[in-house]
């Protein structure tokens, strides 16, 4: 009976350092969400942390803010759904296992 406690004790510790891993590996993942052919782009962390926004010089004029507006919700949309996937990628398994995430980062 304690070799098997035993047992399931290690596998949840390996779990666990892996579960971390996980995590630790999307805290570092940066993602780029980019619209127009890269007219304007955002880079995230796997943490939401904006890295950088890029926007082309030719969509900066004053005349056509809706538009740049516009391009810039559905770039920073795109790369949501990319860490968001990215995530579930990572996680997924543990998900699997009853784990809850939500709120994560």
């Amino acid at each position: 009976m304690f070799k098997d406690l035993s047992k399931i004790m290690k596998q949840a510790q390996e779990l666990q350092k892996n579960l971390q891993q996980a995590q630790e590996e999307l805290a570092q993942l940066q993602v780029t969400g980019e619209v127009s052919g890269g007219a304007v782009k955002i880079t995230m962390t796997g943490k939401y942390e904006v890295v950088e926004v890029k926007i082309d010089p030719s969509l900066r004029d004053p005349d056509s803010l809706d538009m740049l507006e516009e391009l810039v919700e559905a770039a920073l949309k795109d790369v949501l759904e990319k860490i968001k996937a990215a995530t579930e990628e990572k996680l997924g398994s543990f998900k699997a296992l009853g784990a809850d995430f939500s709120g994560m980062f």
